[in-house]
């Protein structure tokens, strides 16, 4: 039974408020060629409205509800106090054209939130504007094309993506009009060295790793990689949608990354997921700085106190978002990092690590690890069962069944039939035995009964969707069948 919608619900002569006698004059209805007579407005009352969409929020999993394994998206759990601080009135309230002397604290805060991130990454300088991951992404390789132009090797045209890193990558290099070369996996899953040499030459732009990468690895060879892109007068992209692994134990800069952007809502306490806001600042070594976009917050300091303004960087590659990027975000992000300090940002990483090695070697128990070494924040196996049929979509898909959002699928592409799976930090050590103890069952019904597994989910508000054809043919508009 499929939840109806407003219009179904809608009867004539209903209303959900009750306006008072109109005591201003009557304003004009616009021109008659902009209204529409066959869109009718639903008639409901209050009541009506709030439990149609309260029933819709109960169909969805959340991260308030149940676990959410979701491999490459840190979908944890994010403490409701940041959320009362982005609320406050004198952060939430504000506009973005006050002036700046009305708007210091604001100021103070993105200032403070650039240094924070320029320290925990052990980099120059950071501007917040990036609105998400990948908008980080394009800018920071907009800054790499920008640094090169300016020392006269524009011709600099490759870019290197190993087969492990993130999807969005190879999208962010082309829009910034660089080749997309992809260099394969050694097999423990590190970058392969001998095919990076094949591309070190006056060439190369740069490479973007991800580190950990998205098998959930460690690169061994990190440092080998980046002091060989340098040697080759390239720069080194760090995709920091991962930092939530090292965070606190490693600084990217001592590993030899130029220029990286970090998900504030997937480390820093924005929730992730559902279409919502995000934020992607990225952070550049000293000589980068110049090329960041803009603007950036400054300090000015004197015998009355500090100072704070906007300045755009002397080159910089421009704005990349309106205003002060999403703000909201930001003081999430800043109310975190206050919140637990050096040694609470350490055991975040450390927990997330430790999470993640513990469910990993109970699962490897059950299907095969392609990479069997300790992991990082997230490992991934493969969704197979010897001698049965099941596929990496049933298992995924039984899993609702039990309660738990099913991990990513078919995410890395180098590993057959994926399960990406990440237990994040916050989650208990009850909710991942009962994780494991779900997979163990699972494995046990792909050999007894795999047409369960086949038909799954069973007890989920929607069975198996159709989702390509749900991709290429999507239904934009409501229709009531006439």
């Amino acid at each position: 039974m499929t939840e109806p919608t407003l219009r179904e619900l809608s009867e004539p002569g209903r209303r959900g408020v009750a306006p008072p006698p109109l005591d201003v004059p009557a304003a004009e209805l616009p021109p008659e060629h902009l209204l529409r007579d066959e869109l009718p407005l639903p008639e409901l009352s209050e009541l009506d409205v709030v439990r149609h969409f309260v029933r819709l929020s109960q169909l969805n999993h959340a991260i308030d509800i149940g676990f959410y394994p979701l491999g490459s998206c840190t979908m944890k759990y994010n403490p409701k106090v940041n959320e009362d601080a982005a609320a406050l009135p004198g952060l939430a309230a504000v506009h973005p054209y006050q002036p700046e002397e009305s708007v210091q604290g604001c100021l103070q805060l993105i200032y403070e939130l650039q240094c924070y991130l320029a320290e925990i990454t052990g980099l120059g300088a950071a501007s917040l504007q990036p609105a998400a991951g990948a908008h980080g992404e394009l800018a920071g390789v907009l800054i790499m094309r920008a640094y090169h132009q300016a020392q006269a090797q524009g011709d600099r045209d490759v870019m290197l993506i190993p087969d492990s890193a993130h999807g969005t990558n190879p999208a962010s290099t082309a829009m910034a009009g660089y080749r997309v070369v992809e260099l394969p996996s050694d097999p423990r899953g590190n970058v392969d060295l001998d095919a990076l040499d094949q591309h070190c030459n006056d060439k190369l732009a740069g490479i973007m790793l991800t580190n950990p990468n998205t098998l959930g690895l460690f690169d061994e060879h990190v440092c080998e990689v980046t002091g060989r892109v340098h040697a080759a007068g390239g720069l080194v992209y760090g995709d920091g949608a991962n930092l939530n692994a090292i965070m606190g134990v490693v600084k990217p800069a001592a590993l030899g990354f130029d220029v990286m952007h970090l998900n504030l809502h997937k480390t820093f306490s924005t929730p992730h997921g559902g279409g919502g806001p995000g934020a992607g600042p990225v952070v550049v070594t000293e000589a980068l700085a110049p090329y960041l976009p803009g603007p950036i917050a400054a300090m000015e300091a004197d015998m009355a106190g500090a100072t704070y303004r906007l300045v755009m960087p002397e080159s910089t590659i421009g704005r990349v978002k309106a205003f002060y990027g999403h703000f909201g975000v930001l003081v999430r992000a800043w109310a975190y990092i206050r919140t637990l300090g050096a040694a609470g940002l350490r055991q975040v990483s450390e927990m997330a690590v430790l999470n993640a090695n513990y469910l990993q070697a109970i699962i490897k128990e059950l299907y095969p690890l392609p990479y069997d070494r300790p992991c990082m924040h997230e490992f991934v196996v493969e969704g197979v069962v010897p001698g049965s049929d099941v596929r990496a979509l049933d298992i995924a898909k039984r899993l609702m069944d039990y309660g738990v959002h099913p991990p990513t699928y078919y995410f890395p592409l180098i590993v057959r039939e994926a399960l990406m799976i990440e237990p994040t930090e916050t989650e208990s050590q009850r909710t991942l035995d009962a994780f494991a103890q779900a997979m163990v069952r699972i494995r046990q019904e792909a050999l007894d009964d795999p047409a369960l597994l086949h038909d799954a989910p069973h007890h989920a508000p929607l069975r198996r969707l159709d989702e390509v054809a749900a991709a290429r043919n999507p239904v934009l508009t409501w229709n009531d069948g006439e």
